[in-house]
């Protein structure tokens, strides 16, 4: 299986987070190529469900204040804390890139349907962006289900997470998984 480059890209991706990330840019070539893999996925009936919103530069420090608003907005007094709501600004900050997964629930299909094929995309940018040397991580907070305003998302549309993107120096690691064997059931 080693010597199977596709093999060997789903069996070293990891997730990589902001902790790892180094302070040089991601491009723009960069990001579109890992969005013309996620372009790729698979979809019933070719409704290609997926949608993106792309934060750089300044785009991702207004992304930082809106979850850090969200944040502080929704959350009971007594769960809030100053430090948690500057941690969510801080995420979206220490990426270089910051790419919002939004489904585009089209009304053909059953909605697990198009958010699968959704699933599929974010997959397919986490293996390009790991064989382009980058970074990065889904993250999907609660506070998502509040961000929709902030994206100008349709009512058809949500968002189902951020992908963080960033270069970074950390070195491969063996997975944690337990066993296929564990997972599966052979009916002969």
């Amino acid at each position: 299986m080693q010597n199977n480059e596709i093999l060997r890209a789903i069996q070293t991706r990891r997730s990589v987070f902001q902790a790892s990330f180094t302070d040089q840019e991601v491009s723009r070539e960069d990001i579109l190529t890992i969005l013309e893999a996620a372009n790729a996925a698979p979809t019933h009936k070719r409704t290609q469900p997926w949608r993106f919103t792309i934060f750089r530069n300044e785009g991702l420090v207004r992304l930082g204040d809106e979850l850090a608003r969200i944040y502080k907005s929704v959350t009971p007094a007594e769960k809030y804390t100053e430090a948690t709501e500057q941690n969510m600004a801080k995420k979206a900050t220490q990426s270089k890139a910051a790419i919002a997964i939004i489904v585009n629930y089209t009304g053909e299909l059953p909605e697990w349907e198009e958010l699968c094929a959704t699933a599929a995309a974010v997959e397919n940018m986490w293996l390009a962006a790991h064989s382009i040397g980058l970074g990065g991580y889904w993250a999907s907070p609660g506070l998502i289900n509040h961000i929709g305003q902030f994206l100008n998302l349709e009512p058809n549309q949500k968002c189902i997470g951020f992908f963080y993107l960033g270069h970074h120096q950390s070195e491969e690691r063996e997975p944690v998984r337990s066993s296929i064997e564990e997972k599966i059931r052979w009916e002969e």
